[in-house]
């Protein structure tokens, strides 16, 4: 059965094509490049698996709780429209969620490898294209594994929401690179991470804590990536030039915080859309969820050199300055080890 066949809701066409025009650089200086960008490609070529051999997909998952996941996870838990529901329908709710859930990790993905193709040809520097080689075959693997999770274990699927298919077009038909880079590298990249994160920690099921702690394994060092290639681009633009960034960074940050409330869910299962989705957006879930969503994205911008008045005053708005002091190496080397851990669980 195909994957329109499984989506819960209708989709406009089984293609997106995204116009856009920008530069192929061809760069023929193959010795010049940093040393932390080639320690990176070394590490991105060593550190390639295959999801049909190290996932365990003989495991079945639960079809009332798929991943097991707490139902306080669910943003409309304890509201009356959830008091309301009975065992049957609560089982219904975990398995759309969480399908909806993957497919939007799945729909970025795909996202996340055709932004890195576009990298292969735009960056101006030979270590920079070799690590991105590296990050498009990460990205492949990434699609492949969560489209087998939602046709082989799901069999549900939920097409891109407005808003990821909003911020994916201003990446991939931007001309310059560094944009293709913040956007994707720096900012959907790091908010995954904090999803995969959530799901990898809580999960009962160890097939869904393994695909994600494996695929976290894998974009800690995309966004490593992104770090290192504009930490280095950034100080050398104007200020008129940053700002410009900036703006496109809080505008960025502002719709992927609103991305989580679950809208295509509730209309698909008849619920009360509006009352479902004033419930999330007031609840102290969601505001702890999306507070934690930026705990990778804020040191990193940071770090890079945005971090003008307009960007720390919208990120103290948002409630999540305290992040700017995270050690986001430190995260990716726990990363490492707890897809080490899962490699580890599976071998006993």
């Amino acid at each position: 059965m195909s994957t329109e066949q499984r989506y819960a809701r209708p989709v406009e066409g089984l293609e997106w094509p995204v116009p856009g025009q920008f530069d192929t650089v061809f760069e023929w200086e193959y010795e010049a490049g940093t040393e932390s960008l080639r320690r990176l490609y070394q590490k991105g070529k060593r550190l390639q698996w295959d999801q049909e051999t190290r996932i365990d997909w003989s495991q079945d998952l639960d079809p009332e709780n798929p991943q097991g996941l707490p139902d306080e996870a669910i943003v409309i838990f304890d509201s009356p429209v959830w008091n309301k529901l009975n065992r049957k329908e609560r089982a219904n709710v975990r398995r759309h969620i969480q399908a909806w859930q993957n497919s939007q990790f799945l729909h970025g993905e795909q996202g996340a490898l055709v932004c890195t193709a576009k990298i292969v040809q735009q960056v101006p520097s030979i270590d920079a294209k070799f690590y991105a080689a590296t990050q498009v075959m990460d990205e492949a693997r990434h699609v492949e594994t969560y489209a087998r999770l939602l046709h082989e274990k799901f069999d549900l699927a939920y097409p891109i929401t407005p808003t990821l298919r909003r911020l994916l077009n201003d990446v991939i038909s931007d001309s310059r690179w560094d944009i293709t880079y913040l956007g994707m590298q720096v900012l959907i990249e790091g908010l995954a991470l904090a999803a995969f994160a959530n799901i990898r920690d809580t999960a009962q099921n160890s097939l869904a804590g393994a695909v994600n702690a494996y695929v976290m394994q894998d974009e800690a060092r995309h966004v490593a990536f992104g770090r290192l290639a504009l930490r280095d681009y950034y100080p050398q633009l104007t200020q008129a030039e940053r700002d410009e960034r900036e703006e496109f960074a809080v505008e960025a940050c502002y719709l992927m915080r609103d991305r989580f409330l679950g809208e295509e869910v509730w209309e698909t299962l008849g619920f009360p859309v509006e009352e479902c989705m004033a419930w999330a957006d007031k609840s102290e879930l969601m505001k702890m969820f999306r507070s934690a969503l930026f705990s990778r994205i804020v040191p990193t911008i940071k770090d890079i050199g945005l971090w003008g008045p307009k960007i720390r005053r919208a990120y103290s708005n948002m409630g999540i300055m305290g992040f700017a002091e995270v050690d986001t190496e430190a995260l990716a080397a726990r990363d490492e080890q707890v897809a080490e851990e899962f490699d580890a669980k599976r071998g006993a």
